[in-house]
């Protein structure tokens, strides 16, 4: 069943208010660290498991000289490892170092730590509750968004 105009302008409403409310968060609670917001999260999806720089650029969504740049900083610092693709080699493959593993794991800490301080009035269900809509909202936009680009042949297989 298709959403009323009125449910799904609401629903874009609300999610760019939480998008809006959640940079304003994390730039408040992270201020002065050493990988900002965007390291952080390229961090985040580094630590999945090693991977092409093009692959991690696609999953940003964000252009090679931008993704470029993030790595450059987090190699830098120690977080990131690269090396060239076995498989091709032009291609990058970009891991988390053992320093890049703690760090993440230092991330994800402080963000459930700040988060379960923000949310302190919520119950265990409420918090569950929120978690299983914004999972099934984030994974119902992927679907549409790889059936909108990909086509109808690709499609079938999702």
């Amino acid at each position: 069943m298709a959403l009323a105009p009125d449910t799904a302008a609401d629903l874009v409403y609300r999610i760019f208010d939480l998008q809006r409310v959640v940079r304003c968060v994390a730039a408040a609670s992270f201020r002065g660290q050493d990988t900002g917001v965007a390291l952080q999260g390229v961090l985040r999806y580094v630590g999945e498991g090693e991977s092409r720089a093009t692959h991690l650029a696609e999953r940003l969504g964000v252009g090679a000289p931008v993704l470029s740049r993030h790595i450059a900083d987090l190699e830098e610092q120690g977080y990131v490892i690269r090396r060239q693709d076995p498989k091709d080699g032009r291609a990058q493959l970009v891991a988390l170092s053992p320093a890049g593993v703690e760090k993440l794991r230092q991330i994800e800490e402080d963000r459930t730590e700040t988060l379960q301080h923000y949310l302190s009035d919520w119950s265990q269900e409420d918090a569950a509750d929120a978690a299983r809509s914004l999972g099934k909202l984030s994974d119902s936009l992927k679907q549409s968004a790889r059936a909108a680009t990909a086509g109808p042949i690709i499609t079938a297989n999702l």
